[in-house]
């Protein structure tokens, strides 16, 4: 053990309360009440007097409700149906069933990007302990495999003994321990998922194994958890892009009140990722009121893929429209007049260049003569590896409880990316608009696959980045109980957290040799037969099937861009030196941080009349963070006194100090027979990233002529966000189920979003990326939920149950942003689940439908897409840039499971997600202007699981 570990160690010796309480929950649930995710630790157990406790559906359903019940915050609950058995094939898709948490679909085409109550700044912990992924301050859930867990806890009101960090709520994954199995247990579980989009079954296995001894020095517990999955995938996609007026003086159509996007396109995320996990715990109780243990975790992640698409570019010279349709759905914009695109201001102060405001109707279908195409392919190669260590004693006796708990966690991950790409003219192609299923595009003869007039277009872009996150965290907590009509217990700790985190990268762009299509140089273009590349530098990637009816193109094989072999024929052809390039020290940043916190808190309970009694706790959490963060810029030095002008890079260096005090109270009326008002509020805070506090700047020059210059910039100016919230719920429990009403209301300040905007560098335009804060943000809504079986009815239907919740929110940007009035992003205002349950005979099975609204989930306007006009009396105006943002059309997702119980050991499984194949729909501003159109997976599951 290091030295700085074995002071913290000494100094967090005493003790840690909320953990001893887990415990004691996992012994005597009917004794204690859970308050949070590090009070309820294991508070459940997965097994206990020799037998599973939790098995079946309805059974972890009231094990839930029991935890919401009791709980001093609002809580909801997930507990898993068995062991290795979660409800759902992911964390993220079985959070997506919990009132108040949206997620959508990630580029791998399975369930990610969690928010709560719209919020995705979500502090995540494991057993009550804050997790990380290297520089960042968030973990993705579905990296933790469903099949370790216990139970996951969604935490959306504070408390002062709860970690802050979270704006949104916490979620705390609760793996299994030892003590909660009374007997030696070997749990094993193995599973097929097919994926209807990528046509192939793949595995998902775990094992337990765990045992408890009683020796002479005390009961010693050991636990074993592995898992392992590996899933291919393929994200099919069709995207038309920004729009452009087709009237111009520097473009190929003379079109008056024509809207044409940008490009038209297929293209496909695919590929495999891999997720091994194993954790280990031991206890050794070594007395009746002493506890030792030490906790042990692992996860990674490892996927190689890529992103292919084939395109056909309609604004590049030579292009030409032979007929078109136009729809009657039109806007009222402006444009510019040497491009058909949307002006940006530049300069200080902000200047427009000429442009034409009128009305733009879009083109329904149109055939188009001699446009380019772009036939490219991403590769990635990435990899994450994360370790968390921690070692900790409780101890309790005649009230008094104490624990304390030192633990460390690594992360590091690794990136590579390699784009390449290859380019023709087509000769005819006809486009018909997105009419429900996505853009279509029809080429004669099909030359996306043919490769005799292929050349090499753009550029060669290496992007190669490795972070890495370190996290000491030592923590000491103490309670005992209060003899009084008022108060019962008094609770006080602290918690040190030393971080760091280290970013580097190399990026390197190399523009294609020859000429490019579309140029005064295309007739020097090089083809790509004849060339010095081997014959396998292409290949045909999956196809769409609106895109020549899922014939798929000829692009750049990834497995080629991947292979170092490959990458150094590509770089000597390009005129780049063999080897990943060297990380650049302009692109490194490094990052430390220091948080101290203490807490005390006063839980009191006292009768009032008639059976009604009042509880409660009142506390307050003081923090202080001490964070230094250190980068690069590159700056430009002009020309003088004889010498060219020439680049340096120089170091750049942000320090900042908060301190925050965090008060929160909640009161609890119980009224008997299961009727309970709660009430509480807290504050809260969230930190920046470190990525977005970066104070360097980095920006490159685009080898593509239908993309902007681009760069990105943290913001060392960056304020923590901090919240105060208000929660109030009506909740009746009853012996079938429960039925809960909650509101809820957010107020944010200084709100952090990320956005483009238009920069100008050394006289060029780039689309520069900066977080900022926005001023203030409000959210506020409604949670209904509830759950019942039908156990009073005759024969089979006794079996039957029944689940929902429905969430309303309400958010808005305050202030004077761009954003003022608008919705947050990624926001839905109508939010439900609804679901039909059966459990009998050996036989358990549920249906579930999830629906979102309408919600955006990206900002544009820094871009150069045609928007609408909406105050037409500012279009003079130099400072006014219209929102362009990217919104998703409602969706929803059909799920199913059911279970046989073959033996009392033995069962089997069958499952399907999204069965009714619900996609993502994209526009931009107007509904009728599409833009992404994604065909998310439908996955069938068929598994089985042994315990023994």
């Amino acid at each position: 053990m290091s030295k700085r570990a074995a002071m913290l160690f000494t100094v967090t010796l005493p003790a840690w309360p909320s953990l001893a309480q887990a415990q004691d929950l996992s012994r005597d649930a009917a004794d204690e009440q859970s308050g949070g995710p590090a009070q309820s630790a294991a508070s459940e157990p997965a097994e206990g007097a020799g037998d599973i406790v939790v098995t079946g559906i309805r059974s972890s359903l009231e094990k839930a409700a029991a935890i919401k019940q009791k709980a001093t915050q609002v809580v909801d609950s997930i507990v898993s149906e068995d062991i290795g058995k979660f409800p759902d094939p992911t964390t993220s898709a079985a959070l997506q069933r919990v009132p108040g948490v949206q997620v959508s679909v990630t580029q791998s085409n399975e369930i990610g990007n969690v928010r709560v109550r719209g919020l995705g700044d979500i502090l995540t912990t494991v057993d009550g302990r804050e997790i990380i992924t290297t520089t960042g301050r968030t973990f993705a859930t579905q990296d933790l495999s469903a099949d370790a867990l216990a139970r996951v806890d969604v935490v959306k009101s504070n408390t002062a003994d709860l970690i802050e960090g979270g704006i949104a709520g916490i979620i705390d994954l609760q793996l299994n321990k030892p003590f909660n199995f009374q007997r030696p247990t070997l749990a094993i579980n193995a599973r097929g998922n097919y994926g209807v989009k990528v046509d192939r079954f793949d595995p998902q296995l775990s094992a337990l194994v765990t045992n408890t001894w009683h020796t002479g020095i005390g009961d010693i517990g050991a636990l074993l958890n592995v898992t392992w999955a590996k899933t291919h995938y393929n994200h099919p996609r069709t995207r038309e892009g920004v729009r452009r007026v087709a009237n111009g003086t520097t473009i190929p159509h003379k079109l008056p009140g024509v809207l044409l996007p940008n490009v038209v396109e297929s293209h496909s995320d695919y590929g495999w990722y891999e997720r091994p996990q194993a954790n280990a715990a031991l206890q050794w109780q070594a007395s009746d009121s002493l506890e030792v243990y030490a906790d042990g975790l692992y996860t990674g992640y490892r996927s190689k893929s890529q992103w292919s698409l084939a395109n056909a570019q309609l604004f590049v010279p030579g292009t030409s429209i032979a007929d078109y349709e136009l729809s009657d759905e039109c806007i009222t914009a402006r444009a510019r007049n040497d491009s058909g695109q949307s002006p940006l201001p530049g300069g200080t102060p902000p200047t427009l260049p000429a442009f034409t405001a009128g009305e733009y109707c879009k083109v329904q279908s149109a055939t188009v003569n001699n446009a380019v195409s772009e036939q490219k392919t991403y590769s990635y190669d990435n990899r994450t590896d994360a370790w968390l260590g921690a070692l900790g004693v409780r101890y309790k006796q005649d009230g008094v409880q104490a624990a304390a708990e030192l633990s460390y966690q690594r992360s590091v991950n690794t990136s590579e990316t390699v784009l390449a790409v290859v380019s023709q003219r087509i000769p005819t192609f006809q486009y018909v608009a997105n009419t429900g299923d996505g853009a279509s595009v029809t080429t004669p003869d099909n030359p996306y696959l043919s490769a005799a007039n292929l050349v090499f277009a753009q550029g060669l872009d290496q992007t190669f980045s490795r972070s890495v996150g370190e996290l000491w965290q030592g923590r000491v907590d103490g309670s005992f109980e209060i003899e009084s009509s008022l108060l019962s217990k008094f609770q006080v700790g602290v918690r040190y957290a030393d971080r760091t985190g280290e970013f580097e990268q190399a990026v390197v762009n190399r523009a294609a040799p020859g000429g490019s299509l579309g140029s005064a140089t295309e007739a020097s273009a090089i083809r790509v037969q004849g060339s010095s590349l081997p014959d396998g530098y292409l290949y045909r990637m999956p196809g769409v099937r609106t895109f020549n009816g899922g014939a798929g193109a000829l692009v750049p094989d990834p497995d080629f861009l991947r292979s170092s072999s490959g990458r150094d024929t590509l770089r000597a052809f390009y005129g780049l030196p063999a080897g990943d390039p060297a990380y650049q020290p302009e692109r490194r940043f490094y990052a430390a941080e220091k948080t101290v916190a203490g807490y005390v808190q006063l839980t009191y309970a006292t009768p009032i009349v008639g059976g009604v009694s009042l509880d409660g706790v009142v506390g307050v959490r003081p923090t202080r963070t001490e964070r230094t963060i250190t980068g690069s810029s590159v700056v430009t030095i002009p020309a003088a006194s004889g010498q060219p002008a020439r680049t340096e890079v120089r170091p750049l260096a942000a320090t900042t100090a908060d301190i925050d005090v965090l008060p929160n109270a909640t009161a609890r009326l119980q009224f008997g027979g299961g009727l309970q008002l709660r009430g509480g509020y807290a504050k809260t805070v969230r930190r920046p990233d470190f990525a977005s506090l970066n104070p360097g700047l980095t920006y490159s020059l685009s080898t593509n002529p239908n993309l902007l210059n681009s760069g990105a910039a943290g913001n060392p100016d960056l304020r923590p966000q901090k919240s105060d919230s208000y929660d109030a719920s009506l909740e009746y429990y009853f012996r079938q189920g429960f039925v809960a009403v909650a509101v809820y209301k957010r107020n944010i300040v200084d709100r952090v979003v990320t956005a483009s905007a238009n920069e100008v560098i050394d006289g060029i335009n780039y689309s520069i990326s900066r977080p900022r804060n926005i001023g203030a943000a409000e959210l506020q809504g409604v949670e209904v939920s509830g759950q019942m079986f039908f156990d009073f009815l005759p024969g089979a239907l006794s079996g039957l149950g029944a689940l929902g919740n429905f969430t309303y929110a309400d958010t808005e940007v305050k202030g004077v942003d761009r954003l003022a009035g608008l919705p947050l992003q990624g926001v839905s205002k109508y939010n439900f689940n609804a679901g039909l349950l059966f459990e009998k005979y050996g036989l358990s099975g549920r249906l579930v439908y999830t629906y979102r609204s309408t919600y955006y989930d990206a900002d544009e306007t820094g871009g150069l897409g045609i928007r609408p006009l909406t105050d037409a009396s500012r279009v003079t105006d130099p400072s006014y840039n219209p929102l362009l943002l990217n919104y998703v059309k409602p969706g929803g997702r059909l799920d199913f499971g059911v279970s046989w119980d073959a033996t009392d050991r033995i069962r089997f499984d069958l499952g399907g997600t999204n069965i009714l194949g619900n996609k993502y729909q994209g526009y931009f501003a107007e509904r009728f202007l599409g833009n992404e159109y994604r065909y998310d997976e439908t996955t069938f599951t068929v598994g089985f699981r042994a315990r023994m």
